[in-house]
């Protein structure tokens, strides 16, 4: 079968979703590979590439009649729709929620259409999720353009020249697009902080580095997520509780990055013209959920405007775009991964599994019929976890009986097994010679000792402590090498094995030890 990527028709669309390494994975898979011409000259992909990489240069009206499977990045147009059949295949962003005409279209043709924008979000699928790719992109170039318009340094300088302290920054919704954001942000040395109504994002953004900004709200941190890896609607008290810290924050911070956005909703605004009013002259917003009208309230699509008070607002859309590169080859390894899930014996034979939960989620037409929405995946999304109800909180009073009660039970268990010891202690003393008996109450009580300290120590640190019981290896190692030409076979087969066992013990803990503090050390 042959596989072709067409030159995008969108104004100012750069992207291609065809690169000539995505050409040379998809003919291992037995397609024949077909380019538009100059399809992939906006991204910086030539056709004298295409051609070193075996793929065929066509026309546009030659590849939408010979191509069986249509890749593509924006969703078609009218007029690219009515050229597939119901022998085509069409792989591109469709936005079936906001396009019901386009599936309607798609549906009279009889062609099979996979949205790159409905794969699920698990984690079998992470490697077709086109969304994520574009919105990691989209959350680089945010920060590298809201740098572009700010007047001063990332990251505080002191030089003979003067003090510059550093920027402070503000990313509002930490998904794909916000961790990217908050990565690039921290990295150029600016002062991070983040938002999100999910609680359990905390500890992610401050392991990049930035401070999670916490609001006093506890009903609404536990419903922050719904399924499918997005954060939940809102309720009206959590959204005033928001928008009173940011009112808080406007003063303070220099750069403001929104990403929060759900699909097929429009965004919900928690940027007003308040609070760009209380910002510095000279500050930045770039507004990531500007496609669904923003969630600055002053934003204008597609356009870069400033303020009375000198506040650039970026409502740019095209991020992705404007890394045209970079964006086509994520997005065409994208469309790769989800040919190899199409072509299982990699024969350049599509096999469209509707049992399979990616294909069957992606899916939105097929066969004539519209497909979309696709019933819930079998195995549900990360974030999705089922919420877990809050412990019973315990009186005073049921405190104290609860912690007397687990103190006699301890005491009971001790005292049963020091009585069981002393009983075999006293069984062995009465038929072993006093030589021996000397020796086995020094073992004992090192075994009893050695016991209570080690099952007192927490399980984090035992992989430190197997480091230091390495010592106390070498002495049992020097002991029994001592014993090791005593002339008894019992005595030199004991010692054998304990040679043995404390050398595996030393051997096995350095190793450990070792590979946890490579965890720690930068390459």
């Amino acid at each position: 079968m042959k596989i072709g990527a067409p030159k995008e028709s969108a104004s100012g669309e750069a992207r291609v979703a065809m690169t000539p390494a995505s050409a040379k994975d998809l003919q291992k898979l037995g397609y024949e590979c077909m380019i538009q011409k100059g399809a992939g000259e906006a991204a910086g992909f030539n056709d004298a590439a295409y051609k070193a990489a075996g793929v065929k240069v066509v026309s546009g009206a030659a590849l939408w009649k010979d191509a069986d499977i249509v890749a593509k990045v924006r969703p078609p147009t009218d007029a690219e729709t009515k050229k597939l059949t119901d022998a085509k295949t069409l792989i591109s962003f469709i936005y079936p929620g906001a396009n019901a005409k386009l599936l309607e279209n798609a549906k009279g043709q009889g062609a099979s259409v996979i949205a790159m924008d409905m794969v699920p979000r698990i984690s079998r699928a992470q490697k077709m999720d086109a969304l994520s790719s574009m919105a990691n992109i989209a959350g680089y170039r945010a920060v590298i353009e809201a740098g572009n318009n700010f007047g001063r340094f990332f990251t505080g300088q002191v030089t003979a020249a003067g003090k510059v302290p550093p920027a402070k920054v503000l990313v509002v919704g930490a998904g794909v697009a916000g961790l990217a954001a908050i990565g690039t942000s921290t990295s150029l040395g600016a002062i991070t902080l983040a938002f999100d109504v999910r609680p359990e994002v905390a500890e992610q953004i401050e392991s990049m580095g930035a401070e999670f900004v916490y609001l006093d709200f506890e009903e609404e941190a536990q419903d922050g997520a719904a399924t499918g890896g997005y954060a939940a609607v809102s309720s009206p008290e959590f959204a005033a509780a928001q928008l009173k810290k940011f009112r808080e924050l406007a003063p303070e911070v220099d750069i403001v990055i929104t990403t929060a956005l759900i699909p097929n909703r429009d965004a919900p605004i928690l940027w007003t013209k308040d609070m760009v009013e209380m910002m510095k002259p000279g500050s930045v917003i770039v507004d990531l959920a500007a496609e669904r009208g923003g969630n600055c309230e002053l934003t204008v699509k597609d356009e870069k405007i400033v303020t009375k008070n000198d506040v650039t607002i970026v409502g740019y859309t095209d991020f992705p775009s404007r890394m045209a590169a970079q964006s086509s080859l994520l997005y065409s390894n994208n469309i790769r991964h989800m040919m190899t899930d199409l072509t299982p014996e990699k024969d350049g034979q599509v096999v469209h599994n509707m049992e399979d939960d990616v294909i069957r989620g992606a899916t939105v037409t097929k066969g004539g019929e519209i497909t979309w929405p696709p019933p819930p995946p079998k195995t549900q999304a990360i974030a999705a976890q089922p919420k877990k109800d809050k412990p019973k909180e315990l009186t005073a009073e049921e405190k104290r009986a609860k912690e007397a009660a687990e103190f006699k039970a301890a005491t009971k268990q001790q005292v049963t097994l020091l009585a069981a010891g002393g009983a075999l202690m006293l069984l062995i003393g009465a038929f072993a010679p006093a030589s021996f008996m000397q020796h086995f109450v020094v073992f004992a009580l090192a075994c009893f000792v050695g016991f209570q300290v080690i099952w007192g120590v927490a399980h984090s640190l035992h992989t430190p402590l197997m480091a230091i019981t390495n010592a106390i290896s070498g002495i049992v190692v020097v002991g029994a090498l001592l014993q090791v030409g005593s002339g008894n076979i019992i005595v030199v087969l004991l010692a054998g094995i304990s040679v043995l066992i404390a050398s595996i013990n030393i051997f096995g803990g350095f190793l450990v030890t070792r590979r946890m503090l490579a965890m720690f050390q930068k390459s």
